[in-house]
Formats: structure tokens, C-alpha cells, sequence
């Protein structure tokens, strides 16, 4: 009969520890959430502007029209990098982005896209 008694279960600290746990995610999540909305916005506007002209000063433009209605603050028409490969025009973008968490600590996003069949991405201009 003993057996019977035992208890099973989490304890009170195994149960804070957890909710710091998800707490901490959650947190994280919530900050990073909108950086990947705005990439994927990134990555919708160049393929819009792509088709919108012909020369890299249309395409500039479009992005920024595109950009402005978006709410795409992290780059601009400028940021773009436009090659003419194979007579296919390709735009691309690659950007970083730092969340601050707390204190020294911070988490550096690198996004990049293009528009290449390949996948390729543009270097970053340092």
C-alpha cells in the first residue's frame, strides 16, 4: 500500500523554472516576429518592382513606392543591387538586424534575398 501514496506531478519549482523558460521564448518570439514579417514584405516588394521596369532607376522607384506602402524601413531603392544576367534582370538585398534583448545582450539577424532562380543574394556593401 505504500506505492499508493506516492505522488506524481511537478513541483513548484520545476513549474517557475518552465514558465521563465517560455516566458524567455515568448519574449524572443515577439521581438523577432515583425523583423521576418518585414523580410517577407522585402521579399514581395522586389519581386513586384522586378516586373515594374527595365532600367534600375524604375525598378529603384517601384521598390520604394512598394516599400513606403508597406511600412519597409530597414532598406530603400538604393540598398537594391540590380545585375543583368543572361538578359534577365536580377534584384537582390541582404541586410542585418539587431534586436537588443537586455543589458550586452543583443541577436544580430542577417537576412538576404534575390530574385535569381538560383538563390543567389547579393553581397553586402560594407
Amino acid at each position: 500500500m505504500r506505492g499508493r501514496d506516492r505522488q506524481e506531478g511537478i513541483s513548484l519549482t520545476g513549474l517557475i523554472v518552465l514558465l521563465a523558460l517560455v516566458g524567455m521564448i515568448a519574449v524572443l518570439a515577439m521581438r523577432i516576429l515583425p523583423t521576418y514579417t518585414e523580410y517577407r514584405s522585402i521579399n514581395a516588394a522586389i519581386a513586384k518592382a522586378r516586373t515594374a521596369g527595365d532600367t534600375p532607376q524604375e525598378i529603384r522607384a517601384a521598390f520604394d513606392r512598394s516599400a513606403e506602402v508597406n511600412y519597409i524601413s530597414s532598406i530603400s531603392g538604393r540598398d537594391l543591387t540590380i545585375e543583368r544576367v543572361d538578359g534577365d534582370i536580377e534584384v537582390s538585398f541582404a541586410y542585418d538586424k539587431k534586436i537588443h534583448l537586455a543589458g550586452p545582450a543583443s541577436v544580430l539577424l542577417e537576412y538576404s534575398g534575390s530574385t535569381a532562380k538560383g538563390g543567389g543574394v547579393a553581397l553586402k556593401a560594407e
